[in-house]
Parts: structure tokens; sequence; C-alpha cells
């Protein structure tokens, strides 16, 4: 069963290599507003969960600078996550709240899902579909 994971953890990380999207363009102010926000979250990951690339994906579509973690190459990220977050479950965004307040995320759909209405982010393609749709 080991063969098995390795095998397809690599196939995987293929994928995420020659697929990855291309990030889109900003100013270099907003950019840099925008990477100043990011510097709150760090994502809890592991490079061949095909979950966690989903969500790498969507940070790299969107141009967000997002601190990882990988939790197998750090045990301590592990143990954080495991103590502070509750699971060892990836992916996993920790979300600091700047109050000393610190937030748990899993799910990759929730975690994109919150990037997207936290930095009111938009899908060009779903954008102008829906667009065209209402006109």
């Amino acid at each position: 069963m080991a063969i098995v994971r390795w095998i397809l953890g690599r196939i995987i990380l293929l994928v995420d290599f020659f697929y990855r999207p291309k990030g889109i363009k900003r100013n270099p102010q907003e950019q840099a507003d925008l990477d100043q926000r990011m510097a709150k979250l760090s994502l809890y990951q592991y490079a061949a969960c095909p979950f966690c690339v989903k969500v790498r994906w969507a940070m790299k579509r969107y141009s967000l600078k997002l601190n990882t973690r990988n939790i197998k190459q750090h045990p301590q990220f592990a143990d954080q996550l495991l103590a502070e977050g509750g699971k060892l479950k990836v992916p996993c965004l920790r979300i600091d709240n700047g109050d000393g307040d610190v937030s748990w995320m899993y799910e990759s759909s929730d975690i994109i899902q919150y990037l997207e209405q936290q930095f009111h982010l938009a899908e060009p393609a779903v954008a102008s579909n829906s667009k065209s749709a209402h006109s």
C-alpha cells in the first residue's frame, strides 16, 4: 500500500507542476497590501495531497502569497496543528484574527471560499459567464 501512495503522490506532484495555473497581475501597491493581509494566514498541508493542491492552485490563480507549512517535512508543524487545531488533517488554514484569537479551518472548498470572500476575489471565467447569463 505504501508503494501505491508513493506512486500516486508523484503523479499528483507532476500534475501540480505541469498544470499549475497562472496568477493574476495587480498593481504593486494592491499586491503589497494583499500580501500584508495574507501574512496572518498559514496553510498546513502535504505537498502531494490532492486537496492541498486544490487550495494551492486557487492561491496561485489569485496570486495569493500564503505561508505553507508542510507537516510531513516539519514535525513541529504537525504537533502545532494537532495541539491547536484539534485534528491532524490537511489542508488546514490557520487564521490569526489579530486580537490573539486564532481560528483553524479545514476542508479545501471552505478554505477557498473563505479566501474569495475575505479578499473579494472572483474567478474571471465565472464573472464573465455570470454577466452573459444575466444580459
